[in-house]
């Protein structure tokens, strides 16, 4: 057994020394059968909330209307969740009512996928009523029990199939691909921000195309924000070689495939999948450089220096990558190119807008800053020595000062 797995195993004992049961579950058990890494555990058990309260003295409440206590454990955290089963479902999301109950099969059977329902003892015993080492032979997604009925609970299961398809590299079975065709509509009954979390998941999975495939052959991308007239795009989408590519350019080429170029689309489209404002800017960034990239026969070392580094790398990579189906080893050119520039940025500039105040006697006001950026462009460009009073000087001469 591997080490998060031995780290745990007092955590169990204990639990178990008080009278009750206690497993690891979930995915941390696929992965160790996979062969995957495994950071986080997590274990199940019968015990109450208040139960695993009295027996440990470090306890942190995470969820314990859904019955999860975090435990604190020679400087580990583990998250304990009581054996439960779940009344009906809410607004296609969330249970109505949680019941703890003494039985792990219980437990096990509300799960969504049987890959994801096994649970392990702290000997290395599998415990399988839903045939899912079975499933992971196979390399299948399936439901536990009526798929209907698991995606009508949470609709979300629906992106977290899919998501399984990208990460694992496994196939839907049968049964649960028409559940997800029957039910993709009721995407729209969930969060968008839980809808981009698995949205993203799936973009930096290995087996990226076969999901983004399944997304076209379901139709799915009908209820994904903005997506709904993009079947062409999404398409050239998942033709690219998207593996070459980090989180963010992955967002840049979906939003060049669909055609989306312009700030305001741009813009509005990122807001529909409720994105950070800082990956936003800086997807902005990148597509404005890639427009510009269009028109250049290579980067000079002004709009290199304006760019900055790592927006021009990842300009340049889906430049070449969308115009000529490669990543060129044009980056390391780059790389030597920026390194050699006269600075890299404005604070490394041998003026301020103090010295500028010092030698015109003038107010401050607008053309403070664009002075500044004159000097900084001639830099750059090697046109004057990063030098105060070469700087000084060269302003004389064009009367600026």
């Amino acid at each position: 057994m591997i080490k998060p797995f031995k780290d745990a195993i007092p955590v169990i004992e204990k639990i178990e020394a008080a009278g009750f049961e206690a497993y690891f579950v979930g995915g941390a058990v696929r992965d160790y059968l996979l062969n995957k890494q495994i950071n986080d555990v997590d274990i199940a058990t019968s015990a109450t909330p208040e139960e695993i309260k009295a027996i440990f003295s470090h306890t942190i409440d995470v969820g314990i209307a859904h019955g999860t206590v975090m435990v604190i454990w020679k400087n580990h955290t583990y998250e304990i969740t009581t054996f439960r089963t779940e009344s009906t479902y809410v607004d296609y999301r969330r249970p109505e009512q949680v019941f703890f109950v003494r039985e792990l099969k219980e437990d096990l059977k509300r799960r969504d996928f049987t890959i994801n329902a096994m649970a392990m003892s702290k000997e290395g015993h599998i415990i399988d009523f839903f045939y899912s080492q079975d499933a992971l032979s196979k390399k299948e997604i399936k439901t536990v029990g009526n798929a209907n009925e698991r995606f009508q609970e949470d609709a979300l299961r629906i992106m977290r199939g899919i998501r399984f398809v990208s990460t694992l590299g496994f196939q839907l079975e049968e049964e649960t691909l028409k559940g997800i065709i029957n039910n993709k509509h009721l995407l729209s009954k969930i969060a968008v921000e839980r809808i981009t979390t698995e949205f993203e998941k799936l973009l930096q999975g290995q087996w990226c195309s076969d999901a983004l495939a399944i997304l076209l052959q379901t139709k799915m991308y009908n209820f994904l924000p903005m997506l709904a007239s993009g079947k062409e795009g999404i398409t050239k989408f998942a033709k690219t070689a998207l593996f070459q590519l980090d989180l963010t350019e992955k967002w840049v080429v979906l939003l060049l495939s669909i055609g989306i170029k312009e700030k305001q689309r741009i813009e509005s489209f990122l807001r529909a999948w409720k994105l950070p404002v800082k990956q936003m800017r800086h997807i902005q960034k990148i597509i404005y450089w890639i427009l510009k990239r269009e028109k250049m026969a290579s980067w000079s070392n002004q709009s290199l220096y304006f760019a900055t580094l790592s927006i021009a790398v990842s300009a340049e990579k889906i430049y070449q990558l969308l115009w000529n189906h490669e990543i060129k080893p044009n980056i390391s050119i780059l790389e030597e190119q920026y390194i050699k520039l006269p600075i890299t940025t404005k604070d490394e500039l041998a003026i301020s807008g103090n010295d500028l105040l010092l030698w015109t006697n003038k107010q401050a006001g607008p053309w403070i800053k664009e002075m500044l950026l004159l000097v900084e462009t001639k830099v750059v460009e090697r046109k004057i020595p990063n030098d105060k009073q070469l700087i000084k000087e060269w302003l004389r001469e064009c009367h600026q000062i």
